[in-house]
């Protein structure tokens, strides 16, 4: 009998790509059948996955027992959290604890934590509000000391946020203009290549165990996405400068200063630190399929400019 994978955030950006690049995968389709967890099992995006054949269990995250029953019989299971839901790190904490005492408490061999460095430590203190990470890395930390096989999937920087509130956007003179924060190189993902991180920690749990998967295609900078932009569309678009509070507008005023803090964390430690460069070159040597090129995320967004 098939294992028992099941992911949470089914129908979220990482859980959902989880769960569709895993449907086209045989050879994981035969050592596991695939159950997603959400909060609303008749929302759209549920009801597809139900019908593509995965098995859909809703559950709320800040309840226990509800987190038991839907890792119930479980082999391995993703978990995730959203920081930006609730803003709050004790909520993130306490749901990514509950979720590994779940996996534990079915006898699962395997979890797989959406996880981030922890930036306090890495700056030595000087940047220590970056919250969304050092609440992944906490719980990295407890999920450590659990009897359970562990791998982690680290995706700091998505390139879908590129395509709304950050992207190029005109000026006075019309003229196109990437207003950023940071300096330096930047680790970007096309979430939907989160299923090929992971497969390799789901089909040898014993080789990867206690691995961390830097999650990116490359380490971008800004002067490279422009290039990007500007190869695929024909736009001619300049490169600026933008202060922390412009870029962050739209965010709660609360959430500010972190944003100001991610700036730092870009441009001093790229993210990762001093070891993303050798980091990122290990993991995606495991890989068995390639990730998405910024180029190539470009082109498959398009229209990006009317």
């Amino acid at each position: 009998m098939s294992k028992l994978l099941t992911v949470f955030g089914a129908t979220g950006q990482q859980g959902g790509s989880i769960l569709h690049y895993l449907l086209r995968r045989p050879d994981v389709l035969n050592i596991y059948r695939l159950r997603g967890i959400t909060r609303d099992v008749s929302k759209p995006a549920a009801v597809a996955l139900k019908e593509a054949g995965v098995e859909m269990v809703q559950a709320d995250m800040d309840d226990k027992a509800s987190l038991r029953a839907a890792v119930a019989g479980s082999n391995a299971v993703f978990a995730m959290t959203n920081f930006w839901e609730t803003g709050s790190a004790e909520v993130e904490v306490a749901q990514g604890k509950a979720m590994a005492d779940a996996a534990v408490g079915a006898g699962a061999e395997l979890i797989v934590w959406a996880s981030l460095p922890n930036v306090t430590e890495m700056s030595g203190g000087k940047l220590s509000n970056v919250k969304n990470y050092d609440d992944k890395a906490e719980v990295e930390a407890y999920i450590r000391t659990l009897p359970i096989k562990s791998a982690f999937f680290m995706p700091a920087m998505y390139m879908q946020m590129f395509t709304h509130m950050f992207k190029p956007k005109p000026n006075n003179d019309r003229e196109l203009v990437f207003s950023v924060t940071w300096s330096g190189r930047c680790p970007l993902i096309d979430i939907r290549d989160a299923g090929k991180f992971i497969v390799p920690a789901l089909l040898d749990p014993d080789k990867y165990n206690g691995k961390r998967f830097t999650a990116a295609t490359a380490f971008y900078t800004p002067a490279q996405m422009v290039e990007g932009w500007k190869k695929v569309t024909g736009k001619e678009i300049q490169l600026g400068e933008a202060s922390d509070g412009a870029w962050g507008q739209g965010f709660p005023p609360g959430l500010l200063a972190m944003l100001k803090e991610v700036t730092g964390l870009i441009s001093e430690y790229e993210c990762y630190g001093p070891t993303g460069q050798e980091d990122l070159d290990w993991t995606l040597a495991q890989m068995d399929d390639a990730a998405t090129t910024w180029e190539r995320f470009v082109q498959d967004n398009e229209p990006w400019f009317d």
